[in-house]
């Protein structure tokens, strides 16, 4: 018997969903609209729906197909609780208990959990990826926003409330730029694709770069891929917003190591495409901000996770945590 798991990804527009095998590969999958309306009900019954289909079409497959249970990346999501609290790209408002839903639509399941995107990104590098076989490391999710899921002796985590590990929300510019979140010169606000974005117009303004290819776009225009693309070309904003966002990153990762003294930190997400442009001024970044005791010893590794499957995989990858810890 073939045993595979559901790997779900609520996004602030799309909720992915997808079978996956306990090797990593996606079997089938489906989107639907996560929707704008705040309905929850109406919400959980689309999932369902779709979740039932797969099944349906992967049993078609493989009737000795045995689907284990389901695992769920969601923002502020809470492990503990099995709850989407206060989550502000969702239309879902206050405190929405999505595992006791879920789990009164499909009583038959042997394990459902939900946790945030990053964590989910952290199991899925343990099962699936680059960290089989790691006790202690670190994954840093750059996208929208900069996630991070921490493991320590084999576990991830949580902290007493179920939120720890948010290393994104750390200062490493006192007093600078405003974050999403409020606060002031967050990592976040330096090393996200939008956060690039900003270097990019403050380097474009700093130096009149008019001749520059970034200086057509405009904020919402412009994209981390174009600003890779231009320092491919050997444009000189371009190449210098990599450098410091890769100082920035550096100095983060510096604290996290640390924090957690992390066999090896995986950089995930759109950014990390750029490869060396990145990595390499991220790496030495690092090491000038770590302790001697702590220099030459953390590998900076790019994730191994499929990157279009990447957020269901990782989702999936809940599933087999929880069977663990049933045993």
């Amino acid at each position: 018997m073939k045993s595979v798991a559901i790997g779900i990804d609520i996004g602030g527009t799309n909720t992915a969903i997808g079978v996956v095998d306990r090797e990593g590969n996606v079997l089938v999958k489906d989107t639907i609209l996560t929707p704008g309306h705040g309905n929850i009900t109406m919400f959980i019954d689309d999932m369902v729906g779709s979740i039932r289909q797969l099944i349906n079409a992967v049993e078609k497959l493989n009737p000795a197909i045995e689907v284990l249970g389901i695992g769920i990346g969601a923002p502020n999501a809470n492990y503990y609780t099995g709850t989407i609290e206060q989550a502000p790209n969702l239309s879902f408002k206050g405190v929405v208990p999505m595992v006791k839903l879920i789990e009164e639509r499909l009583p038959e399941m042997k394990a459902i959990a939900i946790t945030n995107d990053a964590n989910a990104a952290a199991i899925g590098e343990m099962i699936y990826g680059g960290a089989k076989g790691m006790r202690d490391f670190v994954v840093y999710t750059l996208g929208t926003g900069v996630g991070s899921g921490v493991v320590v002796n084999g576990d991830l985590v949580y902290g007493h409330d179920g939120f720890a590990g948010e290393c994104g929300h750390m200062t490493i510019v006192p007093g600078g730029r405003l974050c999403g979140c409020g606060g002031n010169g967050h990592l976040e606000a330096y090393c996200s694709a939008p956060g690039m974005k900003r270097t990019a117009l403050e380097l474009l303004a700093k130096y009149n770069a008019h001749n520059s290819p970034l200086a057509s776009f405009s904020f919402n225009d412009l994209s981390s891929k174009f600003i890779f693309e231009s320092a491919e070309k050997g444009d000189k904003v371009a190449q210098e917003v990599f450098e410091l966002t890769g100082q920035w990153l550096g100095q983060g990762l510096a604290i996290t190591a640390h924090h957690t003294s992390p066999e090896a930190i995986f950089l995930f997400g759109g950014p990390t495409a750029a490869g060396a442009y990145i990595f390499r001024p991220a790496i030495d970044s690092m090491e000038k901000h770590l302790l001697p005791s702590f220099k030459n010893k953390i590998k900076v590794l790019p994730s191994q996770l499929k990157p279009g499957d990447a957020a269901i995989v990782g989702a999936s990858a809940l599933v087999y945590k929880e069977l663990e810890k049933k045993l």
